[in-house]
This record gives structure tokens, sequence and C-alpha cells, in this order.
């Protein structure tokens, strides 16, 4: 079985956002990737960006995959920029796994922004 498709056939959550079956307040989107308001936000600005590509998590990505991570990357600096919130300050996570706190089986970055952010985080 390939790694980086869910054992069911089903669609996730995020690549029917990505293919626009579910509606979502968009803020980016190319041919791979797109970022959008999280619905439950954990902070004033609370982003969710998605490759359209389905990769399970970060920790099955593999060596073919090395683009769209660094893409994945410099899109979330570029959305920074353009929704105002890059010399303030904002933080990218990625969970990987339930007990990081992993929901959707399906890759996505996290870009947290609007105040200040505590460390060590939860």
């Amino acid at each position: 079985m390939d790694a980086k498709i869910p054992a069911m056939a089903e669609k996730t959550l995020f690549e029917k956002i990505c293919d626009k079956e579910i509606p979502a307040s968009i803020v980016h989107e190319d041919d791979l990737c797109v970022c959008f308001r999280d619905i439950s936000p954990q902070a004033p600005v609370h982003l969710l960006l998605v490759p359209r590509k389905p990769i399970v998590r970060i920790g099955l990505a593999e060596a073919g995959d090395q683009s769209l991570l660094g893409h994945l990357l410099l899109t979330a600096g570029q959305v920074a920029r353009q929704e105002g919130f890059a010399e303030s300050g904002y933080r990218v996570v990625i969970n990987n796994g339930r007990d990081a706190g992993e929901a959707v089986p399906h890759l996505h970055l996290h870009i947290l922004a609007g105040r200040p952010l505590e460390w060590p985080p939860g």
C-alpha cells in the first residue's frame, strides 16, 4: 500500500476543501497547495496550509516530496507577508501522529499569529 494514501478510499476533509467540495475561507491557492482559515482558531490568526497531494503526515513524506515541502514553507512566508503579520511574527506547526494532536490524516501546516505565542507550547 502506498504510504501517502490513507487506507480508506474516501477523500480526506482537506482533499474535499482543495477540490472545492467543502467551502473554506481561502487566503491563497496555487497548483501545489491551498491555504485557508481554520474554523476552530487557536490564535487570532490561524491558517491551515495544505498540499493538494495527499501525504498522510510529515513522517511519511519521501525524498520525492522535497520540492513540495520546500514550496509549503516558502508559501507560509508569502502568506504571512500577504496577510500582514510577517513583521510581528508567526509560528508554523506541523503535527505528526495522534500524540502530537494530528486530527486529519493529511499533512498540513498550522500558521499561527496575531498575539504573543508562549514557549514551550501546550
